[in-house]
């Protein structure tokens, strides 16, 4: 079997990001799992918060920068999906939210995908299940049953039990992985881009 591709898109906005951070521990436990089963397995990471104007832009031209293009190309070609975004006002951040949107309908349809999150407190692990989880429903992915929430106080209190933050992400990456691990690889394919000629793309945005 070849190698497996597994992308993460995190959405922290600061440097250093706790969502960065939950996002690195996750993917290296994913990794960790795949590779004991047998499986080589690539890792990228999609950081949001360098791509925030091309995304802002693509929402009003409908055009992607490059950068973005290769984002959106890279998810959607992954075998398997880690998607975290930081809590705020009891939902996923508007900048994950935005990237989703500019990915195209079916882009996710029976991917593996593992959902998880990071917020100043444990009350906002619900909107893993109340916003999360249905986003990617609707998007047809196939979301792994445990979902990782990372509060504050999980970080200085990480005891290894089973429901740390560690045990957490030790089930969640072994769901992903073993959802994954039976699976052929995507075959990477770059389809020739058309080019549409500038005074087309000016008459449908006339039409609009």
């Amino acid at each position: 079997m070849n190698t497996l591709n597994l992308v993460v898109v995190t959405a922290g906005l600061s440097v250093p990001s706790s969502t960065r951070l939950l996002a690195d521990r996750l993917a290296e436990a994913t990794a960790r799992d795949l590779r004991a089963a047998g499986r080589e397995v690539d890792v990228r990471v999609v950081e949001l918060r360098g791509l925030a104007r091309d995304i802002a832009d693509n929402l009003v031209t409908g055009f992607p920068p490059p950068a973005l293009r290769d984002a959106v190309r890279a998810v959607e070609e992954a075998d398997g999906l880690i998607a975290v975004t930081p809590i705020f006002s009891a939902s996923y951040s508007g900048l994950f939210k935005s990237f989703v949107d500019v990915l195209d309908r079916d882009a996710l349809t029976g991917k593996p995908v593992l959902i998880a999150a990071t917020g100043g407190t444990a009350r906002h692990s619900l909107a893993l299940e109340h916003a999360l989880r249905p986003l990617f429903s609707y998007l047809r992915a196939a979301v792994v049953p445990t979902a990782v929430f990372a509060a504050s106080e999980d970080w200085g209190a990480d005891g290894g039990g089973d429901g740390s933050l560690a045990g957490r992400i030790a089930r969640a990456a072994g769901e992903l992985a073993e959802s994954l691990a039976g699976r052929p690889a995507t075959p990477r394919t770059r389809p020739t881009e058309q080019v549409v000629p500038f005074a087309r793309q000016l008459a449908a945005l006339r039409a609009h």
